[in-house]
């Protein structure tokens, strides 16, 4: 209950900074259950992204911070604010950030997220520069990105899903579609799980998730996306080059790679232009 009070008065203050037309800035740390360590390296998740840093989160302290979760209820409990304070700044509809986050974190009590603060799967990928931990997921120890408070984690699902080109068609579906957003995801590619969709649309059903994008949708508009052009990194193949070494090199998986470049098989040919990234700048 701590942990959901001190959320929603952060997010309260920041909404209300919003609305007064003025950038958010609160040095208020949220609250620590259990102070682990301090990382080295900076967590360098880009808070400010949306709306000019209207919706920018509390400064990094720079500590990992356990953070434990006991049901899914207490998860719903902690993290319903979180999920409808990114709706209003990215348009991901909280139903779908919640239901996410419950299943890729087992509500907040997996091996991956009590260790890395990750509740959304996300691997390195290329590009990132923030802290990261290794964890055994479709191959044994891939690289995934760490985060010092789950808010973080929260914030970079949104930057992850408006900044890559494969999941730019979700934008355009009604932001109280959660059934159309679940199979969207599985369809680009964001899990491959074939289940993934049902999985999604029934937790929402179960615990009701929806309401959250109701509550969200009935308070005014969402924050304007700006269109973007499309960013593609190419790797050229050359001699001794395969999918899993290429994987390696970029942080992206094998499936995502064959799904980028629409390949039907893993054979290569030396020159061959391979997309291994496509971000939307």
């Amino acid at each position: 209950m701590i942990k959901r009070v001190v959320i929603v008065v952060l997010l309260g203050m920041f909404l209300s900074s919003c609305g007064a037309k003025r950038k958010a800035a609160h040095s208020k740390k949220p609250v620590r259950k259990s102070v682990v360590s301090k990382v080295d390296r900076a967590q360098k998740v880009d808070n400010k992204k949306a709306d000019d840093g209207f919706y920018a989160l509390p400064e990094d302290s720079g500590e990992f911070v356990k953070f434990s979760v006991n049901s899914v209820g207490e998860y719903i409990e902690t993290f319903a604010e979180m999920a409808k304070f990114e709706m209003i700044a990215y348009g991901i509809p909280a139903s779908i950030t919640l239901a996410q986050g419950i299943l890729e974190s087992g509500a907040g009590k997996g091996a991956l997220s009590a260790k890395t603060n990750n509740h959304f799967g996300i691997k390195c990928h290329t590009g990132w520069t923030g802290d990261y931990d290794h964890h055994d997921d479709d191959e044994k120890g891939e690289c995934f990105r760490k985060y010092n408070h789950p808010m973080y984690s929260f914030r970079d699902h949104s930057i992850f899903l408006t900044t890559r080109a494969r999941y730019a068609s979700l934008f355009s579906l009604d932001h109280d579609d959660y059934k159309s957003w679940a199979h969207g995801l599985q369809k680009a590619g964001y899990a491959t799980d074939k289940r993934y969709p049902e999985k999604l649309i029934s937790l929402i059903e179960r615990y009701q998730l929806d309401k959250y994008d109701r509550e969200v949708l009935g308070k005014g508009p969402l924050a304007k996306r700006e269109p973007r052009t499309t960013n593609h990194k190419i790797h050229i193949v050359e001699k001794g080059d395969t999918l899993y070494s290429i994987s390696k090199k970029y942080f992206v998986s094998i499936p995502e790679l064959m799904k980028l470049n629409n390949m039907k098989n893993s054979n290569l040919a030396i020159g061959q232009k391979l997309t291994v990234t496509s971000e939307l700048k």
